[in-house]
């Protein structure tokens, strides 16, 4: 029996079964009271897997996810898969505010890991399964994405057309991704050190860190400083790094001007690289500028070529937001962009040491295909070092 609803913006309606924490009715329905759960932008996934990375990964903040695979949770969840940062104690462990499925696993999960049901109900999200996701997918993918709300009935299996009136006047009340500063329930908010046994040392500027990147980093040697978003260039800078990473992250970039002025600070004296949302905010701290895209990409399938050798990469993406190639000043070059519709998915400089990508190479979920771009920004980091120590050993006036 339908006890549970999903309420789209433009008055489309699709029923299904609630699972995780009940959705609230909708006389109760108060952004203030509740904050987003069980409402926000609604995008969909073409992941296979990855459905606990999914629901930890900052980037998804403010959103609720349709998983265009049909069957969710019969591997269940387990800590150790989660994205969280450095240091997320005092948040919620999922990011995202609804999880949508067709059909959600309800039987045995191996030993040592919970249902994703309950992992669900333990971090106080609410979910719907029994929805036709198909037909979801495509009204997102022919008409964009778009707001929606998760609401029960408060009699009955269906909402009443008064219960449809307060849903449809909650919806205009919630905002658009586009102009939003979600940053603030992410993150860390405090200086972490992340140490490895390498010499290398990098800043790296939590935006929604995802763990993993860090852990890529400690595999290749990198002791790695992260601080917050809200970091200053000199702040960012006090620990004399040999590169600074900016992280992805949810939101608009180009509602973030702090940031963008302090990587433009930072520009030319030491490496800058930015994944996803960082890459956004290279782009405009270069001079360019970013736009909102139809649905996004969101998956661990999209193919992306690399313009200098024209090897195609299967890639991992989570973004709504891409970087507009047009507006990209005299010295900014396009590394990578998507094979399917030719979206910018990373710049080069041609005389700044500054590297980004729209992608995660970190890639979990995903192919491993990206990780070499890690190397890519290492090697970067180590010739500028080692440029700036031989120019220091030179005699004054050469």
């Amino acid at each position: 029996m339908r006890d549970c609803y999903l309420v789209l913006e433009d008055g489309e309606i699709f029923g299904g079964t609630s699972f995780g924490i009940r959705a609230p009715e909708a006389p109760e329905l108060c952004l203030e009271k509740s904050g987003t759960g069980g409402t926000g932008e609604i995008v969909f996934n073409t992941s296979m897997c990855g459905y606990h990375e999914m629901l930890t990964d900052p980037s998804y903040a403010g959103q609720m996810v349709v998983l265009t695979y049909p069957h969710a949770g019969n591997y269940g969840c387990l800590d150790e898969w989660s994205e969280r940062g450095p240091d997320e104690t005092f948040m919620p462990e999922i990011k995202l505010s609804g999880l949508i499925v067709r059909s959600l696993h309800s039987g045995p999960v191996p030993k040592g890991r919970i249902p994703l049901n309950s992992f669900l109900k333990e971090n106080r999200v609410p979910g719907i399964q029994d929805v036709d996701t198909r037909a979801l997918t495509l009204r997102l993918r022919d008409r964009g994405s778009c707001n929606g709300v998760l609401v029960r009935p408060s009699a009955g299996d269906s909402l009443s057309k008064e219960e449809i009136d307060l849903v449809h006047s909650f919806l205009k009340k919630v905002p658009s991704m586009e102009g939003r500063n979600l940053l603030s329930v992410v993150g860390t908010r405090e200086n972490r050190q992340i140490q490895s046994q390498g010499s290398l040392h990098f800043t790296v500027v939590d935006c929604g860190l995802k763990g993993n990147i860090l852990r890529e980093l400690s595999l290749r040697g990198v002791s790695s400083r992260v601080v917050p978003w809200s970091a200053s260039a000199e702040e960012i800078l006090e620990s004399s790094p040999g590169g600074v990473l900016f992280s992805n992250g949810p939101g608009d970039p180009a509602v973030l001007t702090t940031l963008v002025d302090s990587i433009r600070e930072l520009l030319g004296k030491v490496p800058v690289f930015g994944i996803c949302l960082g890459h956004q905010l290279i782009t405009h701290a270069l001079g360019g500028t970013t736009r909102k895209m139809k649905f996004g990409h969101h998956g661990c399938n999209h193919p992306v070529r690399d313009e200098r050798t024209g090897r195609v990469l299967v890639t991992s993406q989570n973004h709504g937001f891409e970087s507009d190639g047009d507006s990209l000043p005299f010295g900014a070059e396009v590394w990578f962009r998507n094979a399917n519709d030719g979206s910018v998915e990373g710049l080069r400089h041609v005389s700044l040491p500054v590297l980004s990508c729209q992608f995660h190479p970190e890639a979990a979920p995903g192919p491993g295909d990206s990780l070499w771009i890690f190397d890519e920004f290492i090697k970067m980091s180590v010739a500028f070092t080692e440029k700036k120590e031989l120019l220091s050993c030179l005699p004054a006036g050469i």
